[in-house]
């Protein structure tokens, strides 16, 4: 958190902006445009709060049409459309549960239908349940985490290669949990590294087709994951371990899908990992 952001209490799972008692800096709003992504058309998962809301709202101010998939109906979803469409562009809405094969191939379809085409896939839905006690997962929510945090973003790209250009763009969220683990995150830090190991594997396989394929791994941010998943004494702690002393705020990570987004801004950039982690140092 910033340092004029104060504890929430936890919040019901998955969590919404307005049950937050300080509600993070999504929209964007001091964010200008500069044609980057102009005539492009985006999808982005998990694109109705948070990262994923700041990632929609910077590509629309750039340009680009945007459809956003989502766990379920709620306010957050309905708001970030509006942002988009304030920015002069086009949001779809796509509600319902990526950990469902099919759901997965329906939105991609959906984007295609009602955007005409798609340039641009953001996967980066996510789940997570911290666990003390690595024993203490149980076999369906190991299962939930992959179906989400891996799963999707197969079955995501996989439909959507069908629909994309030469010389699109694909670019995965992961977790500086997913570079380092986290000991109460297994399972959740386990699928960042294989989005990790996906993007480097996706791509060398699509170089062909100039389909440039890169990855973020944040560090902590502020977004209605945290106090929906973490209990109030984590919460109010949240991100205070970092070199800059806070968590960052979702406006301040989407800059760097923009920039792996852009063909002008990142044509050489394939198979990277961005990692914004305030300061902190890993080696290797």
């Amino acid at each position: 958190m910033t340092d004029d952001v104060t504890p929430d209490a936890v919040i019901p799972y998955p969590g919404e902006t307005g049950d937050m008692a300080e509600r993070p800096r999504d929209e964007m709003a001091d964010y200008t445009g500069t044609g980057l992504l102009a005539g492009r058309k985006a999808l982005v998962t998990g694109g109705d709060s948070g990262i994923g809301r700041a990632v929609a709202v910077a590509f629309a101010k750039e340009g680009a049409d945007v459809a956003i998939a989502y766990l379920e109906e709620k306010d957050d979803a309905a708001h970030t459309v509006s942002l988009i469409e304030a920015a002069g562009r086009r949001g779809v809405e796509l509600p319902g549960d990526l950990a469902d094969p099919q759901h997965c191939r329906d939105v991609v379809a959906e984007t295609v239908k009602r955007l005409g085409g798609l340039d641009i896939v953001v996967n980066n839905v996510a789940f997570q349940n911290p666990t003390s006690d690595f024993t203490d997962i149980s076999d369906e929510q190991w299962r939930r985490t992959f179906a989400v945090n891996v799963d999707s973003f197969f079955h995501v790209t996989k439909a959507a290669l069908q629909h994309l250009p030469d010389g699109s763009a694909i670019i995965n969220t992961a977790s500086i949990n997913g570079l380092r683990g986290n000991k109460t995150l297994i399972d959740y830090s386990a699928t960042k590294g294989a989005v990790i190991a996906l993007t480097y594997s996706l791509a060398q396989s699509l170089a062909e087709r100039k389909i440039r394929v890169n990855c973020v791994a944040p560090g902590p941010v502020w977004t209605p994951l945290i106090p929906a998943t973490m209990d109030a004494e984590k919460t109010e702690s949240f991100g205070e371990q970092v070199p800059m002393g806070r968590a960052a705020q979702p406006d301040e990570i989407a800059p760097s899908y923009v920039f792996f987004a852009s063909s002008r801004m990142s044509s050489y950039y394939s198979g990277e990992v961005l990692a914004p982690i305030g300061g902190e140092t890993l080696p290797g």
